[in-house]
């Protein structure tokens, strides 16, 4: 089997929507492209996982007009809200779901019970789930009766790039990610706050329209705090021009409050830019280890700006441990896997897919392929 259609939702090729799903699953379509597979793409419109009438009505569509034994990859944000749709086709489609935050853990805690029904009803239809972490598998091997031999690890890569100068002073923060409530870039403010005598500028980048009362709230609070002359929000880079910014940074710092794994993590860890993080999900995954168990960055509790503050100053005020932790950096900025691998084991994902009968993911049949 070398076709595969591809199910996401609108906006992978939007360079205003750099999020970590449209990144991952615009780098996997090119990746398998370039190692000959034919991938028919299929964007859908939509307020996915709350989709409209429409955007149903055209996933519908497009579900029945795939040729049986068809392999689809479906954006698990859709899939998780349409077992419905799902169900009819899952002895007659290879479904594999590219599941990056379950909507089974990061729903509000009142729609969680209708969420894992949901979730879980559509997990069971299909033929196969991909996650991008470790972490990740380990919880819907917890939530879901899924079989674990069909549950498999496929990590973003990250591109090479050269290495970032770094200052003297280390004064250069950067936060990169949609500023939303659970990216947690209120938990870095309140931090940068108690901050007032340390020398530091923060440039927060990502997207600012998906969260507007949120990104009001962030403003107001960095006006109140003192601090708005010493931190921007510049909205979403891409390219050449976030590039420059990964260029002139001195440490990455992800507040996140959940996080399935962290692309940007592996993107500042390329350029060897230590992270200060939330040991949140599968962030301690991405920042993975030297070979000789370093940590290129430090981890902190998450929704604890006290923590937070604590590792800044840290950082801030000692020459030697921002040192320690770039070298640290540079070990591990070899070891990182590239896109190119990405594609690869996603590949060979789909070519063990094929070679077996089309049977839901609840079966316990035996796959090996890209598991951790």
């Amino acid at each position: 089997m070398t076709s595969v259609e591809l199910v996401v939702v609108d906006g992978i090729d939007d360079p205003a929507r750099p999020t970590g799903g449209n990144v991952y699953h615009r780098r996997l379509r090119d990746g398998l492209v370039a190692a000959g597979w034919d991938v028919r793409l299929h964007a859908l419109a939509g307020n996915w996982p709350v989709p409209e009438p429409a955007a149903m009505a055209e996933l519908r569509s497009i579900l029945a007009a795939m040729p049986d034994g068809a392999a689809i990859l479906i954006d698990g944000l859709i899939a998780s809200a349409v077992p419905a749709l799902l169900q009819p086709h899952a002895r007659r489609l290879r479904i594999v779901v590219m599941m990056h935050m379950p909507l089974g853990l990061a729903s509000p805690a009142g729609h969680l019970p209708a969420a894992r029904r949901g979730e879980g009803a559509a997990l069971a239809a299909t033929h196969a789930v991909v996650t991008t972490s470790r972490w990740t598998r380990d919880r819907l091997l917890e939530l879901y009766p899924l079989g674990p031999r069909r549950v498999f690890v496929v990590p973003p890569g990250v591109d090479a790039a050269g290495l970032a100068p770094g200052s003297r002073d280390g004064s250069r923060l950067l936060c990169v990610g949609t500023v939303a409530a659970h990216k947690g870039q209120d938990v870095l403010l309140t931090a940068l706050s108690q901050l007032p005598d340390q020398h530091w500028r923060c440039d927060c980048v990502g997207m600012l329209d998906c969260e507007p009362d949120f990104v009001r709230k962030l403003m107001a609070q960095s006006a109140a705090s003192g601090i708005e002359d010493r931190l921007s929000l510049l909205g979403p880079r891409v390219g050449a021009e976030l590039d420059r910014l990964y260029d002139r940074a001195d440490v990455l710092v992800v507040a996140s409050r959940f996080e399935a794994y962290g692309m940007v993590i592996s993107e500042a860890l390329a350029r060897g830019i230590p992270v200060i993080a939330s040991s949140v999900g599968g962030i301690p995954e991405a920042m993975g280890l030297t070979r000789a168990g370093g940590r290129p960055g430090l981890l902190v509790p998450a929704q604890d700006p006290a923590a937070l503050s604590a590792a800044l100053r840290r950082w801030l005020s000692d020459g030697r441990l921002r040192a320690s932790l770039r070298g640290l950096a540079r070990q591990v900025r070899p070891t990182l896997a590239r896109w190119e691998e990405t594609a690869a084991v996603m590949a060979q994902v789909l070519t063990e897919i094929g070679s077996h009968p089309v049977e839901p993911v609840r079966s316990r049949g035996r796959m090996s392929v890209g598991q951790r």
